[in-house]
């Protein structure tokens, strides 16, 4: 499956291309063990990240990856060469929550934070943000903090800073 930032979102160009993760999958998570992320290319083997992961850890929107291409021309990641200082949050709703099933619901919540994120699908509502590194950290834990007490949403940190761990 690939997964994309909306169209509106993503640079254009002819330095956009996809680089690919691989990573083992998480026991009772989605299967998959590769995840295609839009990136800007840089040179030759490095690119800047472009939209949030829903899967790989360890990455957000702006870090700078080196890549190795393979014979079918696919672009795998290699290493992160560069922290962009962003955080990538996941965010699934509750189905029995204020929200249901609702992803908007969920982007309606954090958007007002400066946040921006992604939707998996209709079926799993789940919504990877990107937190900007100059954002209110304190403020948007406490929000996600209180919306997982309450019923509202379930998050996990996937990519986070120094600064965020100490909000």
């Amino acid at each position: 499956m690939v997964f994309a930032a909306p169209p509106e979102r993503l640079p254009t160009g002819p330095d956009l291309i996809k680089v690919w993760f691989r990573f083992v999958p998480r026991e009772g998570w989605l299967p998959y063990d590769t995840e295609g992320l839009w990136t800007t290319r840089l040179s030759g083997d490095t690119a800047r990240v472009a939209n949030a992961p829903f899967l790989q850890d360890g990455v957000a929107e702006g870090d700078v990856v080196r890549f190795v291409t393979d014979g079918e021309g696919l672009h795998w990641a290699c290493e992160r060469v560069e922290a962009s200082g962003n955080c990538t949050v996941r965010v699934l709703p509750v189905p029995g929550g204020p929200l249901g099933r609702s992803a908007q619901a969920v982007h309606e919540q954090l958007a007002p934070l400066g946040l921006g994120g992604e939707s998996f699908s209709s079926e799993l509502p789940l919504v990877a943000f990107t937190v900007p590194a100059d954002a209110d950290l304190g403020r948007i834990k406490a929000l996600l903090t209180r919306g997982q007490r309450d019923g509202w949403w379930h998050f996990e940190e996937s990519c986070v800073t120094d600064a965020w761990r100490n909000a």
